[in-house]
This record gives C-alpha cells, structure tokens and sequence, in this order.
C-alpha cells in the first residue's frame, strides 16, 4: 500500500488592506459608497436586500431558488440566485453569484479531470461559480464562501481562471430590485480580495481531498461541501480601507 503524506493546508487568511494598491482601494472605496447609497435608499423605504429578493414570490421554502427563474443579465451573462438550506447560526439564506458559458473568455479552460463521474456543463451551458454570500435575517451580509463542484452543478475552472471573471459580474438591469442588483455587483468589487484568497484556498481543499481519494471523483463528495468561509463586514472593511494613507 501507498502511503500517501499530506501537506498541511495554507490557512486561510482574510486579506488586510494596507497589502493592497492605491488603484485596487480606490476601486473598492467606491464600491463600498455605492453599497452605502443602497443601504441609504433602502432603509429610507422600510426594506432590505433579502426582503426585495423574495417579495412577491410566495411562501418562502428552503432550496427554492429566489426570484423563482433567477437573475440573468443576458448582456453580461451573469446570474444570481438566493436559497436556504444551512440550518442554524445566524444565516437566513445565501446568494450564490455565477458567469455563463457566453460571458466566459474562451481562452479559459475548465479543469481536465478525467475521473468525473457527472457530465459538467460545456460551451455555451457552462456555468462558473464566483462566490456565495451570505446573510442574516435583517438583510445584511455576514459572510462569504466557497463551495464544490456538486453544490451548483457548475462547470470547473481553475482559481486563476475563475479570478480573472470577477469583473465580468455585473447585473445591469431592475428585476427584481434595482438597489439589490448593485447591491450584489459592487459586494464582488469591495470584496475582490476576500474572494481571491476563497478561490485560492478551494483549489487547495480540492487537492488535499483528491490526495487523500485518489480513486474517488472528488466533485463529487458529499462530505466535502463548503471548503472555505469568511466573515465579512461592509462598515469594517471600508474602515479599513479608508484608514489607509493615500
């Protein structure tokens, strides 16, 4: 028998904005404005991100997607959708963000990975997750994850590759919620460098896992769902980046 011997995981750390350059800040100071101004218009209406998300669409049911046919920019290919199905903490429900086949650059390639046991979506059906987001029952973010293959059915890119669409994610439209649809693409903007270190450490699980299961696909394990999580606060992190010189 094989003795396989593990490298210890590279921890996951939540970024600090002093690494950062002036460019990548300012670019992130002003997405945290213009999630404060919908933070503003919201509030000053009685509302807030999930409660825009589900009004209208009846009983709220765990693993139904929300808005029921999802969120689609068909200029920028992006999507979202909001569901439930992590009892307990202080989560009420997650956004889980993605880029379409069409918005994705051909000069990037999902994962070759012989062993997959389920078919992933191709051409102009593939699907690369970003991000997911979750939040509390009063509407707000409290922080962000990373997931397996198997969670949302998605095509598999590479860190680097999935990185590199973070700027595609945009969803340029009102439906269902103008504030909630800038809400969601600036989140992606303020919080690049979190998102980053998520992509980067899920690739490192993947690995570990697969070293340990060589014969095993390992998108497709159940035991490994969520492989990374970061707190997050929006008032914390533009503090941060505010109190940066410059």
């Amino acid at each position: 028998m094989t003795t396989v011997t593990l490298q210890p995981l590279p921890t996951l750390i939540a970024p600090v904005a002093a690494s950062l350059t002036p460019g990548d800040i300012g670019r992130m100071r002003e997405a945290g404005r213009q999630i404060r101004e919908c933070y503003r218009v919201m509030t000053k209406g009685g509302v807030n991100i999930v409660g825009e998300v589900l009004k209208g669409q009846g009983t709220f049911f765990e693993m139904t997607h929300y808005p029921l046919d999802d969120v689609f920019d068909k200029d920028s290919h992006s999507q979202y959708y909001y569901h439930a199905h992590r009892g307990g903490g202080v989560e009420h429900g997650h956004f889980h963000t993605f880029l379409r086949g069409s918005g994705i650059p051909a000069q990037l390639k999902m994962l070759d990975y012989p062993q997959a046991s389920e078919p992933w979506p191709k051409g102009e059906q593939a699907i690369a997750h970003l991000v997911a987001i979750s939040m509390d029952a009063w509407g707000y973010p409290t922080e962000l994850f990373a997931c397996n293959r198997w969670v949302t059915d998605e095509s598999w890119y590479p860190a680097e590759a999935v990185i590199s669409m973070l700027d595609r994610f945009v969803i340029d439209h009102a439906n269902p919620s103008w504030p909630v649809n800038i809400w969601l693409s600036n989140m992606l903007v303020l919080f690049r460098p979190h998102i980053e270190a998520l992509l980067k450490h899920r690739d490192a699980v993947i690995d570990q896992w697969q070293a340990s299961n060589p014969d095993q696909d390992i998108f497709e394990n159940r035991q490994l769902e969520i492989t990374g999580q970061l707190p997050i606060s929006v008032d914390g992190w533009l503090a941060e980046l505010e109190a940066v010189p410059g």
